[in-house]
């Protein structure tokens, strides 16, 4: 299984989830768990997805997540779980 880390932030506005989900859905990209909260009007997502289904480059899929999120006024960033847990080992 390839897990990927996407992280969504920004000021919250109606869709938002919806938007994402729907371009995971439309790219084979199946969501394993999602976590989100609201506080004082900011938007954050963490999503851990299995990227196996996916037909394009983690690179597309980054750079197209990243312009969605221009799109819809937050902040879309793609991290592999590997690297994800690299950065993030103590």
């Amino acid at each position: 299984m390839k897990r990927t880390i996407i992280t969504v932030v920004g000021k919250d506005t109606v869709g938002i989830i919806a938007k994402v989900c729907t371009y995971l859905a439309d790219n084979g990209i199946n969501i394993l768990d999602i976590s989100q909260t609201i506080v004082q009007g900011y938007f954050n997502m963490m999503m851990i997805v299995d990227t196996n289904g996916m037909n394009k480059s983690f690179g597309d899929m980054s750079d197209e997540m990243a312009s969605l999120g221009e799109k819809i006024g937050v902040v879309i960033k793609c991290q592999k779980e590997e690297i994800f847990d690299k950065m993030h080992r103590i």
